[in-house]
Order: C-alpha cells, then sequence, then structure tokens
C-alpha cells in the first residue's frame, strides 16, 4: 500500500487471502517517497515465489503503475479512496496506464475483489484453489437464494 492510512481498506484484501488460505506480504512502500526501496522489492519479488502484486494508493495512486512498470507479475490496482475528490482521482490514475502497461483495476476501495481477482489467477494453477473458490462462488449464489424479503 501506498500509505499506513490505507490500511482500512487493505485489511479487506488481507483477510479474504487469509480466508483462501494464500500466504502474501504486506508492505509500506510509496512511489514518490521510496522509489529506490519499492524498486528493491519489486525486482526481488519473483524470486519470493511471487505470482500476482495487488497495490493499493489514494490520491495521485501511482503506487500500482510503478509496481507494473518495473515487472511482468500481473498487478491489480485498488484506488483507494481521497478526501479531496473521493477516490475519483485514484480510480482515473490506475486505470489510464499507457498501452503497453498494463494493470487490473478495481472499484474504489475494491480490496476484497482484487484478492479474489488475484485467487482467480492463481487458481489457474491450481486445482485446490480452484474448487475452493468455486466452493466459494456457490455459496455465495446460496445466500443470494436464500435472502427473504
Amino acid at each position: 500500500m501506498g500509505s499506513a492510512s490505507d490500511w482500512d481498506v487493505m485489511s479487506q484484501c488481507c483477510s479474504t487471502l487469509e480466508e483462501f488460505g494464500i500466504p502474501y506480504e504486506k508492505k509500506v512502500l510509496s512511489a514518490h517517497r521510496n522509489p529506490g526501496p519499492l524498486a528493491e522489492y519489486v525486482a526481488a519479488a519473483p524470486g519470493k515465489g511471487c505470482r500476482v502484486i495487488i497495490a493499493g494508493a489514494g490520491g495521485a495512486a501511482h503506487l500500482p503503475g510503478v509496481i507494473a512498470a518495473l515487472t511482468t507479475i500481473p498487478v491489480i490496482g485498488i484506488p483507494v479512496k481521497s478526501k479531496a475528490l473521493n477516490g475519483l482521482d485514484s480510480l482515473l490514475s490506475i486505470v489510464q496506464m499507457p498501452s503497453g502497461i498494463p494493470v487490473a483495476t478495481m472499484a474504489i476501495d475494491g480490496a476484497r475483489n482484487a484478492a479474489l481477482y488475484a485467487i482467480s489467477i492463481l487458481a489457474l494453477q491450481d486445482e485446490d484453489l480452484a474448487s475452493k473458490l468455486k466452493q466459494f462462488r456457490q455459496q455465495q449464489s446460496d445466500k443470494v437464494l436464500r435472502t427473504v424479503l
């Protein structure tokens, strides 16, 4: 995440990954305040077995795009709601990446969906995880069908 203030949103991502038994790291690294350490972290990620990077940031929200520029690992961006423009600035910053440097962009504060999207990527190579994801989706469907108004 770009700053510790993003934790309220990003914690939803972490809890979803935990729910599926996915190991992860959480870090605070700013694209603007820590470009050197950020580049080092991204360069080391493949060697640690990292297969997807989820990056949340508010305001200028350059973190996901900078990460995507530094790696070929899939990057998922979470625009974090900002005070000034309610997250629209973050959303536009992440979604408007130049051609050739893609970032999968979630909704504003869409940390849970970011985790689920990462899980779906990982599930392509992991049958047990694919089964867990299918079961999760079925449980969601069943819950809707049980809804009584």
